[in-house]
């Protein structure tokens, strides 16, 4: 499979290292020479200096053999045009686009429907507003995905000295809680992923993903000893785009919320634009002005400025200072593995949202959706069996899956299984799969090549 990538930012770049270490015939494209020394110096892909929505560039890149185009740059504009060059030089190649301005939301299916040069349009911003309220909605959670329009949640969550569950074998849980156990998909411990077995045991401090119907989420969480009420009074620290989606999506949940935003021309924006939340113009890492609006009180407080720095002080000082919770944006990834060791667990990232949505629309079979973990060091694959696989109608026990894969939920019409050895998966039921890094290309090649029904 070759893919041409259009912007060599964080996106591109990461989306480049993680296709190329899966043998993926990779080439990215950036007017930047600086961009470009960086990915030739640091990946295993071609890279090529020049504008991605030239035609000369592209035919140069060959993308008439490329079966997928991404135009992921900083401007919503060359990615529109980039997509539209590709359609006239290539017809048959895929085209995705990074679209990140508001103006366009409205738009989105309609571009899909009517516009032949994209295949799909892309805005991690609505996605990571997504994934705060789910974070803001599930007690205890330091990542958050769903499956199945919403009806399964894949959630992580770091086990606590005092749990009932800490040092317990995987075997042992039916004897520990019952009939309601959750399935234990991954567990990252020293950050290393584990694919556990029945052997292996849970410790404190492990960051722990499980599966479970959205109905009996709130029973699997006491399980983990994670009780606390969904967060009704929030605080955003950032009145930019995404601060504002997000508060614009909270009042239409009636949650209480406030938003602190620096530039007083933004605030009056944010004024105008908000009907019930409270706009505040001040710096959102002030102790004085925590106080003065009583962060102590705050269920959640939610820091979505453009500077991490000033995110990650924001959250700590909140914590400190007696709200709840915390939620940070983080766009480098090389920050990630630092914030659970600074007291940081919950992390949003706008780039990790994009990887997420590109990856669901890159991988081989029919893949609905996709969610990278910890660091891109796993992934989670929503996918449909057809009839013609030779995974259906038998066993999950007498298939043979790569070592470091499990099939972690079925979904049969409104019926979702948690499944056992016993399960057996039947056509056009949705499977989820959960698969560490070295056995994603195994998965799909079962999925495209020997099921041809993924």
């Amino acid at each position: 499979m070759k893919i041409i990538i259009v912007g060599a930012g964080e996106v591109g770049f990461h989306i480049a290292s993680h296709l190329s270490r899966e043998n993926k015939e990779v080439l990215i494209i950036d007017r930047d020479p600086a961009a470009i020394r960086r990915v030739s110096d640091n990946l295993d892909v071609q890279a090529v200096e020049g504008s991605g929505s030239s035609p000369m560039v592209l035919e140069e890149a060959g993308i008439q053999e490329a079966e997928i185009i991404l135009a992921v740059t900083d401007s919503d504009e060359v990615n529109l045009v980039a997509c539209l060059v590709a359609n006239i030089l290539s017809p048959t190649t895929k085209k995705l686009a990074r679209v990140r301005h508001g103006d366009f939301d409205q738009y989105h299916s309609i571009l899909n429907e009517h516009a032949p040069h994209i295949d799909n349009i892309i805005n991690p911003e609505i996605e990571v507003v997504r994934t705060i309220e789910s974070m803001v909605r599930v007690p205890g959670a330091a990542d958050v995905g769903e499956f199945a329009d919403g009806r399964i949640q894949f959630i992580g969550v770091y086990l606590d000295k005092t749990s009932r569950l800490a040092g317990i074998k995987l075997a042992e849980l039916p004897q520990k809680v019952g009939d309601a156990r959750p399935l234990i998909a991954a567990v990252v411990r020293d950050e290393e992923l584990i694919i556990p077995g029945g052997n292996d045991r849970l410790m404190p401090g492990d960051l722990i993903y499980f599966i479970s119907e959205k109905d009996k989420l709130r029973e699997i969480l006491a399980i983990f000893d994670k009780h606390d009420p969904p967060a009704n009074r929030i605080l955003i620290v950032g009145g930019g785009s995404i601060g504002l989606r997000l508060a614009r999506r909270l009042e239409e949940k009636a949650n209480y919320c406030k938003i602190i935003e620096s530039d007083p021309t933004r605030c009056a924006l944010l004024a105008e634009r908000l009907n019930k939340t409270v706009v505040l113009c001040g710096d959102g890492s002030d102790q004085d002005l925590l106080a003065e609006e009583n962060i102590q009180d705050m269920d959640a407080v939610v820091t979505v400025t453009d500077n991490e720095e000033t995110n990650i002080l924001a959250s700590l000082l909140a914590k400190r200072m007696g709200a709840r919770k915390s939620i940070t944006k983080i766009s480098k990834f090389s920050y990630f593995p630092l914030m659970k060791a600074i007291g940081i667990e919950q992390v949003v990232s706008p780039r990790l949202s994009a990887i997420n949505t590109i990856l669901q629309h890159v991988r081989k079979g029919k893949v609905l959706s996709a969610i990278s973990i910890k660091g891109e060091q796993a992934e989670v694959l929503e996918a449909l069996a057809l009839e013609t696989s030779d995974i259906v109608e038998k066993p999950l026990k007498n298939i043979s899956f790569p070592k470091g894969a499990l099939v972690a939920g079925i979904i049969r019409r409104d019926k979702i299984i948690i499944p056992t050895g016993d399960s057996v998966i039947q056509p056009d039921d949705r499977i989820i799969i959960v698969a560490t890094k070295p056995a994603i290309p195994k998965i799909e090649k079962i999925l495209a090549v020997k099921l041809e029904y993924f």
